[in-house]
């Protein structure tokens, strides 16, 4: 009994080993800039697949993909912010993202902003579209 249940714990550690050998091979390449990584540990630390889950780490890592024009790091920082998690709710920076998100092709995105829309003032989605029009005009670096 005490062989088998020595198996399963170095089974059990050793995929825990594997685990943090993978989880910082990602953060080493989402660190040096990999949009695509930052946009995959985005959606671990949504989920808690393989991280704690943590809805600010995640916005972090779907800001920094975002910024360098993911349309699914766009389209999922504009859920985040429409939903207000990991960040301050605001139907205008979701606006923003998902106009991001929709100038790129995601057609995700184009459909929420038909929906947000009709939940926003008129001036709201004129800030919303200067911010927007701002953003993309910087490469994604003045969206606030």
């Amino acid at each position: 009994m005490k062989i088998y249940l020595s198996i399963i714990l170095l089974s059990f550690l050793s995929s825990v080993a594997h685990s943090n050998v993978l989880l910082d091979g990602k953060l080493e390449l989402a660190e040096q800039g990999d949009a695509e990584t930052q946009y995959n540990l985005a959606l671990m630390y949504i989920n808690g697949k393989g991280v704690p889950k943590n809805d600010k780490t995640a916005v972090m890592w779907y800001t920094k993909a975002a910024e360098q024009g993911n349309a699914m790091a766009q389209a999922g920082l504009g859920l985040m912010y429409v939903n207000g998690k990991g960040v301050p709710e605001s139907n205008i920076k979701a606006y923003v993202w998902w106009s991001m998100a929709k100038a790129s092709g995601n057609e995700i995105a184009k459909g929420n902003l038909e929906k947000l829309k009709k939940a926003m003032t008129k001036e709201q989605i004129a800030k919303a579209q200067e911010i927007g029009s701002r953003c993309y005009a910087s490469d994604y670096k003045d969206c606030d």
